[in-house]
């Protein structure tokens, strides 16, 4: 019946353009820290840019680590929940776990901070796929018991983080 088990992940960038008081918070919250954690990379100040900070001094990629700590009481009121990531009953997706990525930030410039947070599922029962779209349930009931499900469409920044194909044992009737 089921295809296989598969966790999602969804990559919500922000940047200045980001509308939302969640991702406005986001935004703001990342880059006074970076403006304050990323000195330890940048003594003399000569380097304005997170990629040129990475470049010279490979301890700088600690920063997406460091920053994340100044967004996680934002993440923590979702409720886990994926804030843009929605099936197509319109309900939000739950996350089991969400990553901070700082993608590139300038200590002059708040307009080039762009942050991304990647949102991962608990895994989900992959029942079929249908084009585009993904027929998915978090149940596993017992043979010939019905499911309940939920359908979503593949889109840019969702992708499926791990596949663990079920192989129907032998004997067994579908």
């Amino acid at each position: 019946m089921y295809k296989a088990k598969i966790k999602l992940v969804y990559k919500q960038v922000i940047d200045a353009q980001s509308e939302s008081a969640f991702e406005k918070a986001i935004i703001q919250a990342s880059y006074q820290e970076f403006l304050l954690k990323s000195q330890a990379y940048n003594l003399d100040g000569k380097f304005k840019t997170f990629s040129r900070m990475k470049a010279n001094d490979g301890r700088a990629n600690s920063l997406h680590y460091k920053l994340s700590f100044s967004v996680l009481h934002f993440i923590d009121q979702l409720n886990n929940k994926i804030p843009v990531l929605k099936d197509n009953l319109g309900n939000k997706l739950a996350f089991e776990t969400a990553a901070f990525e700082l993608i590139e930030s300038h200590t002059e410039d708040v307009q080039l901070h762009k942050v991304a947070i990647n949102y991962q599922t608990e895994t989900l029962m992959l029942i079929d796929f249908m084009g585009e779209y993904l027929l998915l349930t978090k149940d596993n009931p017992a043979d010939n018991e019905p499911a309940l499900t939920f359908v979503i469409k593949m889109q840019p920044d969702l992708s499926i983080a791990t596949y663990q194909e079920i192989v129907e044992e032998a004997g067994s009737f579908k």
